[in-house]
């Protein structure tokens, strides 16, 4: 015990075994949803369900324990959601790319990942692309999965005339689901802690008592076997031969670039832990815990990782040192055993989960300069164009092309950097290949 305080520093930090024992239970709690949502929306690209949980779950685990030993961070890595949208819905179902060659993907994004935080380029790259853009990407994910929760609650529909509508709202699923979503954000205002967990878990248990659900044949298994999706990422690399696909993987490597820099930042801030110059001490051993953690995710068959924020849970219970994120780790493991639960997480249970962090995500509208046009206009185009087209790198792909335009046509030209004006070039070529 004694030696586990000396490494993680307890006294230092003005913690104890207790409190990040206690923190680590909650971050797992908070973010435990990633388990059973991640599944559900691989399985949407034809992935099998019972691998992707497996393999998210030691994804996870890796990550988070690299976080805890090495980083020394109270902060959780588990397949984020958002990317993992773009990885079914838009490259998958999308662009038509089988999902074993977009995953191929994510492991090329994955290995220039840890080549770039190896390297200390990850860093430069991020200072390149303006604040604002990298925080309408964050909010244009928030809408895009928005949108995606709506549509599986059975509230937005398809529409010939107008394109989409309001469904029917008779419905038991879709009543479920309204059930679950206004639970979930009954819990959420009123700060419940985990309040997107019980959330999800309330509206499962209404479900199975209206026989919406229907009930698990058991609780605790086996983990599921990691064979339909392990090493199909390695088997299939030679796929990734085409302009397209390549951009997908650049796609993957900067959502999750930004998502993982942004919030690593925000939760330091918070626990308290940035030096006395506002900077993250041991930050690329943080950044070395999310690429490993992708690099593990890829080869065992689940969607790109990232820090989560939920971590602000555990760290607002006293989570200081590493050792809540071991915690935490521990607890991703133990939870393999219970994968029969994934029957009853079904797309009306997940649905209010994908609303509410969307919800959460578009609060970095409020980050955006809407005063300066030359900025604001490329920030709207990502932010609208990612719900609308269905699509996060054509958003991106938007935004990016009019960022260099808008300020030229202000005289700012000579404040965007180098690598904005080779972007805006890669993406008019990958926009016109993809939409021709």
């Amino acid at each position: 015990m004694s030696k586990i305080a000396s490494y993680f520093q307890f006294k230092e930090l003005g913690t104890s075994f207790r409190k990040e024992t206690i923190a680590g239970i909650t971050t797992f709690v908070a973010m435990s949803y990633i388990l059973f949502l991640n599944p559900n929306v691989l399985a949407a690209a034809g992935m099998d369900k019972g691998a992707v949980f497996t393999a998210s779950a030691l994804a996870a685990a890796t990550a988070t324990l690299f976080m805890g030993v090495v980083a020394k961070y109270p902060i959780a890595i588990a397949p984020g959601l958002g990317v993992n949208a773009y990885f079914a819905y838009s490259v998958v179902m999308g662009m038509k790319v089988p999902w074993q060659t977009a995953i191929s993907g994510i492991l090329v994004a994955a290995l220039i990942f840890l080549a770039l935080t190896l390297t200390h380029i990850r860093e430069k790259i991020i200072d390149a692309i303006p604040y604002n853009l990298r925080v309408a990407i964050a909010a244009g994910i928030g809408l895009f999965i928005a949108f995606i929760g709506l549509h599986n609650a059975g509230l937005i529909v398809a529409n010939a005339d107008t394109m989409v509508a309001m469904g029917t709202l008779t419905k038991g699923s879709t009543l479920l689901a309204i059930f679950g979503i206004a639970l979930t954000l009954i819990l959420i205002v009123k700060k419940v802690p985990a309040a997107i967990f019980f959330g999800m878990v309330g509206t499962a248990v209404v479900g199975l008592i209206f026989k919406e659900i229907p009930m698990p044949t058991s609780i605790i298994s086996s983990a599921p076997s990691l064979k339909p999706t392990f090493g199909q990422a390695w088997m299939h690399l030679g796929d990734i031969n085409t302009f397209e696909m390549l951009i997908v993987a650049l796609t993957f490597l900067i959502v999750v670039f930004f998502d993982t820099a942004g919030t690593l930042i925000g939760l330091t801030e918070q626990a308290g832990l940035l030096d006395e110059n506002g900077k993250m001490p041991r930050a690329g051993k943080a950044l070395m815990a999310d690429a490993v953690g992708m690099t593990v995710g890829a080869t065992l068959g689940t969607s790109p990782t990232s820090a989560f924020v939920e971590s602000s849970s555990g760290i607002a219970v006293g989570g200081r040192s590493g050792f809540t994120s071991v915690v935490t780790a521990g607890l991703f493991i133990l939870a393999l055993f219970f994968s029969p639960l994934l029957t009853v997480v079904t797309s009306q249970v997940t649905a209010p989960a994908l609303i509410v962090v969307g919800i959460m995500m578009a609060g970095n509208l409020k980050k955006i300069k809407w005063e300066d046009m030359a900025i604001a206009a490329p920030a709207f185009l990502i932010v609208i164009g990612m719900p609308l087209t269905y699509s996060i790198s054509d958003g991106i792909a938007l935004g990016f092309i009019a960022y260099p335009i808008t300020m030229i046509a202000a005289k700012r030209g000579k404040e965007v950097n180098f690598l904005m004006y080779s972007l805006a070039v890669i993406f008019v070529a990958f926009l016109f290949y993809t939409h021709s």
